[in-house]
């Protein structure tokens, strides 16, 4: 009885784990490498903001013909 309960437990466990798996989620790093690779351009600095219970990283960046842009990249896929 006991060795059916945890192997229950174990196996609620792996799925809870792979349903959390499947909500993506960007590093900064990600996100600034990922706006590098879109703009051409020379990030100048990076921060993560949180709105309720997203996160959204704010990449300004310096673009190739001399602009200075601010980019939103969220967090979550």
């Amino acid at each position: 009885m006991k060795f059916r309960f945890a192997t229950i437990l174990l196996l609620a466990a792996f799925a809870l784990s792979s349903h959390d798996a499947d909500a993506a989620t960007l590093t900064m790093k990600d996100a600034i490498a990922k706006v590098q690779r879109e703009t051409g351009g020379k990030v100048l600095s990076a921060e993560s903001k949180t709105q309720g219970k997203k996160t959204i990283y704010r990449i300004k960046v310096l673009t190739r013909d001399g602009q200075v842009k601010i980019v939103e990249v969220p967090a979550e896929d």
